[in-house]
């Protein structure tokens, strides 16, 4: 008779994690969903599920443990081992019934988990929980990332749309981008946490984009044409004489950008810069504004 712990090729002195991880390595690769037509994977899939059923209970182990192979199956017949499988366990660290139609394959004793116990609906997956920076640009215009994410101890590569305008701090649900349940016949969701990173010119106010602009007092007093920085490059904006500290004026249609086609504006702040170390000429042009009134 096989050895339980070599099935799942583990050690005797194994912990309960080191167990149950081997088994859904094991499951995974040999479950029939994947080896449609195989008998020796079928087989297979029996022969460590056997053994994770008596592994996975202290009690059946611990006799297992104590009388070895041969002496567990002169206590214990196959029915015996199935009759208390615990179920739940699998339900809970995998997220979803394995055995979901495969009963009967447990040596034709029939539903291994229905002595006495009420049918189990498949447990629900828990999301995929995963972190996802972006810049301000990619953020306000949307986007294409690629993502390298472990799922199911398996390292895979996906394709994501970040939808434009979306904001820091929310998180993007993709549907059945998750975890498989052990079956192989469900996947769980993939939460993406959304940071954006900040930017060193534009802040966002809702809908628009805020970028301050600094001008001369000359400039906010006749008025001129002075060129900033917009998420669609670089604008012209024009500065009506007699502009104040602190007003903005409005870019129409180049702020954040949503799925909807809808997009914002862009707020250009005005900074008013007084002058510094003034040459006694300028001083006296100052001076003679002063005394006029201005």
């Amino acid at each position: 008779m096989k050895n339980y712990y070599s099935v799942l090729g583990l050690d005797k002195g194994s912990s309960d994690d080191e167990i149950k991880k081997a088994y859904r390595k094991l499951a995974m690769q040999y479950h029939p969903d994947r080896n449609e037509g195989n008998k020796k994977a079928e087989d297979r899939f029996k022969e460590i599920s056997e053994a994770y059923a008596v592994l996975s209970d202290k009690k059946k182990r611990s006799q297992y443990d104590q009388f070895g192979s041969e002496g567990f199956h002169q206590k214990f017949s196959r029915e015996d081992i199935f009759r208390d499988f615990d179920i739940n366990e699998i339900l809970r660290g995998f997220g979803g019934n394995p055995f979901r139609g495969q009963e009967d394959q447990f040596g034709g004793f029939g539903n291994p988990f229905s002595q006495g116990r009420p049918s189990h609906r498949e447990a629900k997956i828990p999301p995929l929980k995963k972190e996802l920076s972006i810049s301000f640009e990619e953020a306000a215009l949307g986007c294409q990332r690629t993502l390298s994410i472990s799922r199911n101890d398996v390292l895979e590569e996906i394709n994501v749309k970040i939808p434009p305008g979306i904001s820091h701090g929310k998180v993007l649900r993709l549907k059945e981008k998750g975890q498989m349940s052990l079956n192989l016949n469900r996947r769980g969701d993939l939460h993406l946490l959304v940071n954006v990173s900040p930017h060193p010119l534009f802040r966002r106010e809702g809908r628009n984009v805020v970028v301050e602009a600094k001008i001369k007092v000359t400039q906010a007093i006749l008025g001129a044409s002075i060129e900033v920085e917009t998420l669609d490059g670089i604008k012209s904006v024009k500065i009506p004489a007699g502009t104040q500290n602190n007003s903005k004026l409005k870019l129409k249609g180049v702020g954040i950008k949503f799925s909807s086609g809808v997009r914002g504006d862009q707020l250009v702040r005005i900074v008013i810069i007084t002058p510094k170390d003034l040459t006694e000429e300028q001083i006296q042009h100052i001076q003679f504004l002063a005394d006029t009134g201005i």
